[in-house]
C-alpha cells in the first residue's frame, strides 16, 4: 500500500470531529492560474491542438473550472476535454485530428493511482507511445506549475477558519493534486501546521481518501468535507458524510459564512438537514453539466 494511503489509515483521532479540506480553488485562489497558464498550453502543445487552440482552451477551462467536473483529476479531465472537443462543430469543420486516447482510457480503468507514478507502473510493461507522451505532458504540467504558480495566497477568512478548526477538530487536506505541489503551497503560506495531514492524488480518489481516514474512527455525521467541486460533494455522499461548499466565484463569502455559522452548526449537531440542503442547492446551481456552446445548440434544436 502506498505510504500516504497507509498514513490515512493510521491517523489517530484526537477529536470526535473530522474536517477534510480540498486545496486548489478551495483554500487557494490558484485554479484559474494553473489551468489557464499550465494545463492548457501544455495540452495544446503535446496533443497538437494548435489548429483549434481557441476551442481547446474553452474546453479545458469548462471541464476544469466552470462545470460540474471542476476539480476532477487531470487524467479523466484530459480524456473528457478531447471528447468534448471531438463533438464540437467548429472543430469538425476544421478537420482537426483530436486524439481518442484509448491507452489513457485503459489506464483510467486499471485501478492504478491516477498519478504520474501510477501511470509509470501501468506503462512499465507496455512502452506505448501514447502513454509515454501522456507522461511527458503531465510532467511538463508539473514543471509549469513549479515555474509559474507561487505567491498565490489563501482566500480571505481561510486562516481564521483553520485556526478555529484546529482547536476543535481533526483537520486534514484531501486533494487530487500531486502531494509535492500541495506540500509546497501549504508550507509557502505557513498553513501546514493547521492540519494533521496533507493527502494528494497518490493516496487515491477523494472517495477513497475519506473512507480510509474516517471509516470506523468517526461517526459519519461528524465528518465534514469542505470543497469547491462536485467531486467533493460526491466523495462526502459516497461515505455518508456532510459537505460544505466553497462556491466558485463567491469563495470569500463562502469562507466568511463558514466561520460565522457553519462551523458551530457542525459542532453542535445542527448542520445536517435543511441547512446543508440549502447550501448544496446553491452550490449545484453554479456548476452546469453543459458547456455554453452545447446549451446554445440545444436551445436552437
Amino acid at each position: 500500500m502506498h505510504l500516504q494511503r497507509q498514513a490515512l489509515l493510521d491517523l489517530k483521532p484526537t477529536s470526535l470531529f473530522l474536517v477534510c479540506i480540498d486545496s486548489d480553488g478551495c483554500v487557494f485562489d490558484n485554479m484559474e492560474l494553473k489551468h489557464k497558464e499550465c494545463f492548457c498550453p501544455n495540452i495544446i502543445r503535446y496533443w497538437r491542438l494548435q489548429s483549434v487552440s481557441k476551442c481547446a482552451r474553452e474546453a479545458v477551462e469548462f471541464i476544469n473550472l466552470y462545470s460540474k467536473w471542476r476539480g476532477i483529476n487531470r487524467w479523466p479531465a484530459l480524456v473528457m476535454t478531447m471528447d468534448l472537443l471531438r463533438e464540437r462543430a467548429e472543430v469538425r469543420a476544421r478537420h482537426a485530428m483530436i486524439p481518442e486516447l484509448p491507452k489513457v482510457k485503459e489506464f483510467l480503468k486499471s485501478g492504478n493511482p491516477l498519478s504520474n507514478d501510477g501511470l509509470r507502473a501501468f506503462s512499465s510493461s507496455r512502452r506505448d507511445s501514447e502513454l509515454l507522451k501522456a507522461l511527458e505532458w503531465s510532467e511538463a504540467v508539473n514543471q509549469s506549475i513549479r515555474d509559474i504558480v507561487s505567491g498565490v495566497p489563501p482566500f480571505p477568512f481561510v486562516r481564521e477558519a483553520l485556526e478555529k478548526l484546529r482547536k476543535k477538530t481533526d483537520s486534514i487536506v484531501v486533494s487530487q493534486a500531486p502531494s509535492e505541489v500541495l506540500e509546497r503551497d501549504w508550507k509557502e503560506h505557513e498553513l501546514s501546521h493547521f492540519v494533521r495531514m496533507i493527502a494528494g492524488q497518490e493516496s487515491g480518489t477523494k472517495v477513497e481518501q475519506l473512507r480510509l481516514v474516517s471509516e470506523i474512527r468517526y461517526k459519519k455525521d461528524h465528518v465534514l468535507m469542505v470543497g469547491d467541486a462536485m467531486g467533493d460533494l460526491k466523495a462526502a455522499r459516497a461515505n455518508g458524510n456532510l459537505f460544505y461548499p466553497i462556491n466558485p466565484g463567491a469563495e470569500e463569502e463562502s469562507w466568511d459564512r463558514f466561520n460565522r455559522e457553519a462551523v458551530n452548526k457542525f459542532l453542535n449537531g445542527e448542520y445536517a438537514g435543511q441547512y446543508e440542503e440549502m447550501l448544496v442547492d446553491e452550490f449545484v446551481d453554479r456548476v452546469p453539466e453543459l458547456a455554453p456552446w452545447q446549451m446554445s445548440r440545444t436551445s436552437h434544436s
